[in-house]
């Protein structure tokens, strides 16, 4: 990757490790820079946060974009899986104090998120998923609600929150049945299964499935055949929007059913959750030793 030079910002996200070519045509965010000191690669809301931030400050008003200026967005990680999903400790916390204001708000910001991706942040941008580690919960949402989702070989890929008793709330079922039939998309969900992304690929969930190691360049790749008809693929952000639209209100109403069905949970679903957290924090400790 030597093309892709590092920015120098004036504010560091900690969570977060940036790179973006020098016209800032092609902006590289990895997550979990900070897996390394032994932090959950989840969706605690430093990451969130730190996400948010970055992603506003590359994202262009109306008058700043050009005609024909296509650019990308490549998410990825620096820890061994892309992404674990929702934060359950916070989830479980929230749960037992009943407190619903907060667990909306968490809900919403990942709504946010994923319906910023989904749009091509404001139209002028193809967002790419690479997928090198484990993607499950909401870093599978997180990636579905990309335009083109890249895996290497052998990777686990799956919704697994209906063993607590929930379901992926922050844009799965949307997402799903724009690549899938929804009667497969609901098989997805309500089974947890822990899918393969060679699975998915042959399901068309997966767009593009490439051997280990091989991610980085079958990215490169995309980011030159895009460029070489920037014309087309901008157009053809404006088409999706039209024909195959996933509305925020769309999004947010299916969130309210994920808080409030969440809110219902009992002890024992509760109970796995804290074991899912014990279990995630084993994987990070063995990561970092």
């Amino acid at each position: 990757m030597s093309q892709i030079e590092k920015l120098h910002r004036a504010r560091s996200y900690p969570t977060l490790r940036v790179e973006s070519d020098p016209q800032g045509d092609a902006h590289w965010l990895y997550m979990h820079a900070d897996a390394g000191h032994g932090a959950r690669p989840c969706f605690r809301t430093e990451l969130m946060d730190d996400m948010w931030s970055y992603l506003s400050s590359i994202t262009l008003r109306d008058a700043q974009r050009q005609a024909g200026r296509l650019r990308h967005v490549v998410l990825a990680s620096d820890a061994s899986a892309f992404n674990l999903g929702g934060d359950l400790a916070l989830f479980s916390r929230l749960i037992r104090e009943n407190n619903r204001e907060r667990l909306l708000d968490y809900a919403r910001r990942c709504v946010d998120g994923v319906h910023h991706f989904h749009t091509g942040l404001g139209g002028d941008v193809r967002t790419i998923a690479l997928v090198q580690g484990d993607a499950l919960g909401g870093g599978l949402e997180l990636a579905l609600s990309c335009h083109t989702i890249v895996a290497e070989e052998g990777v686990d890929m799956g919704l697994p929150e209906v063993l607590f008793g929930l379901f992926p709330g922050m844009g799965a079922y949307s997402f799903l049945c724009k690549r899938v039939t929804p009667q497969m998309a609901e098989k997805i969900i309500l089974e947890g299964r822990i899918y393969t992304s060679d699975e998915l690929f042959r399901l068309g969930v997966v767009d593009v499935l490439v051997p280990k190691g091989e991610g980085t360049a079958a990215v490169n790749d995309i980011i030159r055949q895009h460029q070489r008809t920037p014309h087309a693929y901008l157009a053809l952000n404006a088409v999706r929007g039209i024909a195959q639209p996933v509305g925020y209100d769309e999004l947010m109403g299916i969130t309210e059913v994920w808080v409030d069905t969440a809110l219902a949970l009992g002890d024992k679903s509760l109970r796995t959750m804290d074991r899912i957290v014990r279990a995630q924090e084993r994987r990070t400790g063995a990561n970092i030793g």
